[in-house]
């Protein structure tokens, strides 16, 4: 099937993805083809991110292209070729081997989007250290629990961070031998240095080290809103499901501008905000600011970004707002756009389309599974509110549990069940950091158990239920939260929705929803009661919430996630207003 998909009015580009036949691609797929695109270290010493992404490219004809385009907050702007990105990152190697770090030893990088952070990030694993991104915005417990469990011998921060978060806490973290501040020139004491100071002395040649496909290369602590974080650990061979994904979903092309708004302190702002635009050698544009949408419009005008990668919360954030951007902004580049993080409500890969002149293809995964699992795709039909079908090389299936050894494959569509995937694919985590026992758990009769609720259509097409554990057990029916906040945010008053159970003795759990308005509405009595009908007309009165309460802004995580968990708690405490059946 030649399929040539081709951008509507006001943008007039033509081109051909590259996967214009899914089932074709699925059918033929093997990642040891993939494993073929890639050079391997020179003498065949193995597989580096480091080299693939980067050193290939500035020892080729790419050498001279922007790798990265860093956008300062005051509009300062800084373009690294390859060869450049080569250069900084050989003197970080270098750095760190004087400083008698190891293979595996791990790096932690808290410093927001800064060149530094991506420099730091390409040298330790060209060391064969282990890259571990954290979130700035984290306070100083989080980061102690994250240092603690993930043995930081090296840290990358600022001044400001480092006084604020990690000053009191060196005392309690000995084995963190090494602080690094981005923006001083010269060292605090013996264990507080001048990164750029040290760096200047590195040379800017180095030799990467033999690296085996399996060695560890990146520890993600997941966000720990169920417990204490959890480091999942990823290989080198990560990096074939980074490219395979960039080529295939993202449906990069040579020359393209690629953005992808997630912080690297996030799974998605290494895996895409890094690595997946590095090793296709096209430009990757970084912001250093946070969400501004008159910023993020002129980004996307200015640097003609041609892939766009962000989240549901900031596309939520960006349907409040009274910008009409294909009339204010030239997006002409602008060829295709993804979202990640959590489920994409329906309405608003509709207001893409009509809003931006282009569908939202929403995608599922973990930052278990290093890499997308599940997605839309240029040359297929995208299904709002679908998750879309699983990628090449990738087995999804919808199971049921037969005891804590088995599981059941339902072959029967729209059965919802636990999502489930095949073990193999070359992201997939290697274990929790010294958690083995939580890490086997993961895994059943050969399957990895994802924690998530989905069922599947018989176009093979997944749809997103939700976290197990916060399913809604209501008067016999299980009711997922992401459903009826879908249904709410329909409505033209909705901006945002949580869903959660309320604990009742007759039915079990009463679908309670906390709702956000967008400017200018005023939340009273009539609307909730005019909200309550309207989902009962979309989802049924089972399904429907039978208590609405307004917040002005609804509690999430710091990567965006609405905190169902803490709404949870809100309801557990003192009685809050509340309009019932």
């Amino acid at each position: 099937m030649d399929f040539t998909p081709v951008k509507k009015s006001p943008n007039t580009w033509i081109i051909q993805p590259n996967m214009p036949d899914y089932n074709k691609t699925y059918e033929s797929f093997s990642w040891e083809a993939i494993r073929a695109e890639f050079e391997g270290l020179p003498d065949g010493k193995g597989l580096n991110i480091a080299h693939e992404a980067v050193d290939r490219h500035a020892n080729g004809p790419l050498c001279d292209r922007t790798a990265i385009r860093w956008l300062g907050k005051e509009g300062n702007v800084l373009d690294l070729s390859f060869k450049e990105l080569k250069a900084g990152s050989n003197q970080f190697a270098n750095l760190l081997c004087r400083s008698g770090v190891r293979k595996g030893e791990r790096v932690f990088v808290m410093a927001g989007r800064i060149p530094e952070l991506y420099i730091a990030a390409i040298g330790a694993l060209k060391n064969i250290s282990v890259f571990c991104p954290l979130f700035s915005a984290f306070g100083p417990e989080p980061v102690y629990q994250r240092l603690e469990r993930g043995d930081a011998r090296v840290l990358i921060t600022r001044k400001k961070l480092y006084k604020q978060k990690i000053a009191g806490l060196r005392k309690r973290l000995p084995k963190l031998e090494y602080i690094f501040l981005t923006d001083t020139k010269e060292d605090e004491d013996d264990g507080v240095c001048s990164l750029s100071r040290h760096l200047a002395e590195m040379s800017t040649d180095f030799h990467i080290p033999p690296t085996d496909p399996e060695d560890m290369a990146l520890l993600h602590f997941t966000s720990g809103t169920t417990g204490m974080p959890k480091g999942a650990i990823h290989v080198h061979n990560a990096l074939l499901t980074h490219y395979m994904t960039g080529k295939y979903v993202l449906d990069l092309h040579p020359g393209d501008i690629f953005w992808c708004t997630a912080d690297p302190g996030w799974v998605t702002g290494t895996s895409y905000g890094i690595f997946a635009p590095l090793v296709h050698g096209v430009t990757n544009i970084v912001d250093e600011a946070d969400f501004d949408a008159e910023r993020w419009y002129r980004i996307l005008e200015k640097q003609k970004v041609n892939v766009w990668y962000t989240a549901p919360s900031a596309i939520r954030r960006l349907m409040r707002l009274d910008i009409k951007p294909l009339k204010q902004y030239n997006l002409k580049n602008l060829r295709i756009i993804h979202s990640v993080g959590e489920p994409l409500n329906p309405d608003a890969v509709v207001w893409g389309e009509k809003t931006l002149g282009l569908p939202i293809h929403d995608n599922w995964w973990q930052t278990e599974t290093g890499g997308i699992m599940i997605s839309n795709y240029m040359s297929m039909e995208i299904r709002p509110g679908s998750m879309g079908r699983p990628l090449p090389g990738i087995e999804a299936a919808i199971i049921h549990r037969a005891g804590n050894e088995t599981v059941e494959v339902m072959e029967e569509p729209d059965i919802q069940g636990e999502l489930a995937l095949r073990p193999g694919w070359p992201s997939m985590f290697r274990g929790y950091l010294h958690e083995e026992e939580r890490y086997k758990k993961s895994f059943v009769d050969g399957w990895y158990i994802t924690g998530d609720l989905a069922s599947c259509d018989k176009d093979g097409y997944f749809w997103f239920i939700g976290r197990a554990d916060d399913i809604i057990k209501t008067s016999g029916h299980m009711v997922g939260p992401f459903e009826v906040e879908s249904a709410l945010t329909e409505h033209p008053a909705v901006a945002e929705a949580g869903v959660i159970g309320k604990p009742n003795p007759l039915i079990g759990e009463l679908v309670k929803a906390f709702v956000s308005l967008k400017p200018g509405i005023i939340p009273d009595d009539k609307l909730r009661l005019e909200l309550i009908g309207f989902a009962r007309k979309k989802l049924g009165s089972a399904v429907a919430p039978k208590e609405i309460e307004f917040m002005k802004d609804l509690p999430k995580n710091n990567s965006g996630k609405i905190m169902r968990r803490l709404l949870k708690a809100r309801e557990s405490g003192p009685p809050e207003k509340a309009v019932r059946e």
